[in-house]
């Protein structure tokens, strides 16, 4: 049993403890309050002068998939041989002992949703995953998490280098539809072998993957930069009834209001960096603010490796220094990104009954020079910097 107490805590639940105290116990989270007495044999930490805070979660990485100074063994973010592959898992592709997990989890990232890149129109499943551990199977949250689909310039890019489609953002749609034409088909041929077995179809990976967004269980989520690209995956989502987020949002400003009807979840970024590509032209950190402003729940994500994962802290501190309202970058960085990614049940805000994922700042976490002190996943330490 730990107890951590007389620390500001930050719950990201509607509730701020000026000096709360936070009683943890087989991982999870079984008390919160201004004051709890002392448990027998409890393990205290003194987070005095300190701000308590649920684990930070990137709601759209590529973590463990693009491995830091490797290069191509490292690199399991983009099967490019195909422009639709649903059937392929993160949790295949990603390495816990890459040096990044341990630079995400000491700055405080706990939680994050990975997957593969945006080289095809289908990249695969992603998958949200704590950020401690060595064997990926121990750290899964939720796999699948999502369908990766990818709207724009690199589709594009990538098949007309090898002669083939998408060529145009006419063939990347057409494939999309075509691929979740298929996967109705599959359900219901599945549905009909039920009760007559002679019709059962031969099991197809593809189409496999794609029963959990047919269902609505799982989302698409789609790599959008620009306007255009953003109301066509709205439009393909609408006409199959399926869920969807949309991510990157680059030109998200530019179209507020139609973003603001649609009542789709954002995930905004990265906002920080080079514009390398012309679906970039509108890159700005007053995008995330412009939308959350008008009411619209959004997420702010790294790309990691675009931006490295630790400053995930920094990339919100710049949506606020250009006018998003500081709590809502707080929230976009812990219980929005949660709720967005399906697995607000279990982290994303300090809460009676959730995973014990905390975060002990000497300061605004969102200042560059504060400090993280200490950081917990699952009720255990993995980084302290109190000795």
């Amino acid at each position: 049993m730990l107890l951590i107490r007389n620390g500001k805590i930050l719950t990201m639940a509607g509730r701020i403890y000026e000096r709360g105290s936070i009683l943890i116990d087989g991982g999870k989270i079984i008390d919160v309050q201004e004051k709890i007495d002392e448990p027998v044999g409890a393990e205290i930490i003194e987070a005095e002068g300190m701000v308590v805070m649920p684990g930070i979660i990137d709601a759209h990485c590529h973590l463990g998939m693009l491995e830091d100074s490797i290069g191509f063994e490292g690199a399991d973010a983009n099967e490019s041989s195909s422009p639709v592959t649903p059937e392929l898992r993160a949790i295949d592709g990603i390495n816990p002992m890459d040096v990044n997990f341990k630079e995400a989890y000491g700055a405080g990232i706990t939680t994050v949703m990975t997957g593969p890149g945006s080289a095809n129109v289908i990249g695969g499943q992603f998958a949200v995953i704590k950020t401690y551990g060595k064997r990926i199977d121990n750290m899964i949250l939720k796999a699948p998490a999502a369908i990766k689909v990818a709207f724009g310039e690199n589709p594009k890019r990538v098949y007309s280098g090898k002669g083939q489609a998408p060529k145009t953002r006419m063939a990347t749609a057409a494939l999309l539809r075509e691929t979740l034409i298929k996967a109705k088909d599959y359900i219901n041929k599945k549905k009909i072998g039920e009760s007559n077995p002679d019709k059962i179809p031969d099991t197809n990976l593809k189409l496999e993957a794609l029963i959990p967004v047919v269902n609505k269980e799982i989302p698409l989520k789609a790599h959008v930069h620009r306007a255009d690209d953003i109301f066509t995956a709205l439009r393909i989502a609408k006409e199959f009834d399926v869920n969807i987020t949309l991510d990157h949002v680059t030109e998200g400003h530019l179209i507020v209001d139609e973003l603001k009807e649609e009542n789709v979840p954002l995930i905004v970024g990265p906002s920080f960096g080079h514009r390398s590509k012309v679906e970039l032209k509108e890159k700005s950190f007053k995008t995330p603010g412009i939308l959350s402003n008008a009411g619209i729940k959004i997420a702010i994500m790294t790309d990691h490796p675009v931006i490295p994962l630790q400053h995930l802290t920094m990339a919100a501190a710049y949506a606020v220094k250009d006018g998003m309202k500081e709590e809502e970058a707080l929230k976009a960085i812990t219980i929005n990104a949660a709720e967005i990614i399906g697995v607000a049940d279990r982290v994303g805000s300090i809460e009676v009954g959730k995973d014990a994922d905390i975060v002990l700042f000497d300061g605004n976490p969102l200042d560059i020079q504060t400090k993280v002190k200490l950081v917990l996943i699952d009720g255990s330490i993995v980084k302290n910097n109190f000795n």
